[in-house]
């Protein structure tokens, strides 16, 4: 059975929400209405619910967030819900359990919604609040900020084994940052940088920890994403010629990163491939070459560098000469800035990143559009590469 994507929406990821006064419920009241609007239905066509969020409770002392939904939009009362928390991939999950659902035949029309609100906190309280995704109490306890530092660790393991070369990083960044400069809703589309800032400078680009730079980081981010996914009977009811949720991987492995380092094999993160060839397999598709676009998860450069050599763009060890030789533009990765330009709301990643996958192959994304886009690919992590999501999109036929 195929799963259809109607429509979505994001909110603005520049802004932030404390500062104006509002919330988590402002977010979901924002977010709702317009994802509604853009699919062409109704709350009261809604028979579903599932919402994405890491740390809520944490950054606001929120739970619940299925009520919190209702009381955004009132005219969700009564309609079932669920939470789901998988680190930064826990959009992506809260899509997979509105596609089982779906699948199974319990409903026709699902909403999906993912949000954090993660700047009412200062930047230090934020990096010990996201830490909680890490192994607590074993892993990055006397870094001040834990995921820079695991992350750290991932491109020094990288380095042991293939070698890294710190102005592929920088390539990288430069990338993000200049594709989020065409996004209307990316967190840095108005950042400019002087000549210098992605390289070794220490003043232009300090280090923040280990091998990893400021431009090498992702940044902390307010945002809602949301999506209205449906069964094939509702979207012909609508008229057809929606795109289609064609496969998906997902694959959970040790949450301490020393232990996944250790599992070895051809690949850094063996899971990660696999839960990229589960969606090439699941949508017949035959590899990366059938792509026109990847929408990969890059909360650090060097998470980039090594999601992009697991879907195969690149041999293992061979993905810094990919980002030197062009490789993002010429694959069409990240169009519209990726986490470290567009913004990484953790709970909304995995929902934005569909939404706009969604769009690309319908070819209405505007200034980011991949020419003739007809094959999306989403790679979506959680945790130190601990828990993955990988789904792959397709135009109508």
């Amino acid at each position: 059975m195929t799963v259809f994507v109607l429509g979505g929406a994001q909110t603005d990821f520049a802004r932030n929400f404390t500062k104006e006064g509002r919330g988590i419920l402002e977010l979901f009241a924002e977010v709702v209405p317009a994802a509604l609007a853009d699919a062409g239905v109704s709350a009261d066509d809604v028979e579903v619910a599932h919402v994405g969020n890491l740390a809520a409770e944490l950054f606001t002392g929120q739970a619940q967030l299925g009520g919190l939904l209702v009381a955004a939009v009132p005219e969700l009362d009564g309609v079932p819900s669920t939470r789901h928390e998988a680190a930064c991939a826990s959009g992506s999950t809260a899509v997979l359990a509105a596609c089982a659902d779906l699948e199974a035949g319990r409903y026709d029309l699902a909403l999906v919604v993912g949000v954090e609100l993660m700047r009412n906190v200062d930047g230090q309280r934020a990096a010990e609040h996201l830490g909680s995704a890490a192994w607590a109490g074993h892993e990055a306890v006397a870094a001040k900020f834990p995921w820079p530092a695991l992350f750290a660790d991932v491109a020094s393991v990288y380095d042991e084994r293939y070698g890294l070369d710190p102005a592929h990083l920088g390539l990288f960044a430069e990338h993000a940052f200049a594709q989020a400069t065409l996004n209307p809703l990316a967190q840095a589309r108005d950042w400019r940088f002087p000549a210098g800032a992605f390289g070794l400078d220490d003043e232009l680009n300090p280090v923040i920890e280990g091998r990893l730079r400021k431009q090498d980081c992702g940044r902390i981010t307010d945002g809602a994403a949301a999506v209205l996914l449906a069964s094939p009977a509702f979207a012909e009811r609508l008229g057809g010629g929606f795109p289609r949720i064609a496969g998906f991987g997902h694959r959970t492995a040790h949450i301490g990163l020393a232990e996944k380092v250790a599992a070895g094999g051809e690949y850094l993160f063996p899971h990660l491939r696999g839960a990229v060839v589960d969606a090439y397999r699941r949508a017949s598709v035959p590899g990366p070459d059938a792509l026109d676009v990847v929408e990969l998860h890059d909360c650090f450069t060097i998470t980039g560098l090594v999601a992009l050599e697991h879907l195969g763009a690149a041999p293992p060890g061979d993905g810094g000469r990919f980002i030197a030789g062009g490789g993002l533009d010429a694959a069409g990765i990240n169009p519209g800035g990726g986490l470290i330009g567009l913004g990484h709301p953790v709970g909304a990643t995995g929902v934005r990143m569909l939404c706009d996958a969604a769009r690309q192959v319908t070819g209405v994304s505007g200034e980011t559009q991949v020419g003739g886009a007809r094959t999306a690919l989403t790679v979506n992590v959680g945790g130190s590469f601990t828990t993955v999501v990988t789904m792959i999109v397709q135009a109508a036929a």
